[in-house]
């Protein structure tokens, strides 16, 4: 029953990194193609890959904190859905949110 549900979920994202990969494949050859300056193609690009560094950066903090969330879970053998167990997992997410800030506003 739940495999059935994520089918179509996944199907979309899929569809979707898809298209988003296509139009910025084209976006950079329009900007390549476009004779900008040199400058500015390589200011463009080094900021992509310190965007792309920094949300890699901050799903691996949220991913380390919601693991360590679902770890709390397991030691206190909570396995009921109540308020309590939504909480530590939404604090967790909150936490690692955080934390992906500070880390990323301290490398720069």
């Amino acid at each position: 029953m739940l495999i059935e549900g994520l089918i179509p979920i996944t199907l979309f994202i899929c569809i979707y990194l898809a298209i988003k990969a296509v139009v910025d494949a084209r976006a950079r050859k329009q900007l390549v193609q476009s004779n900008g300056s040199e400058e500015m193609l390589r200011a463009i690009l080094e900021g992509e890959e310190r965007h792309r560094r920094q949300a890699s950066l901050r799903w691996g903090v949220i991913l380390v904190a919601l693991a360590v969330g679902f770890g709390l879970l397991e030691a206190f053998n909570w396995q009921d859905a109540s308020p309590g167990l939504f909480a530590i997992l939404l604090g967790a997410t909150g936490l690692g949110n955080l934390a992906a800030y500070f880390l990323a506003n301290r490398k720069s």
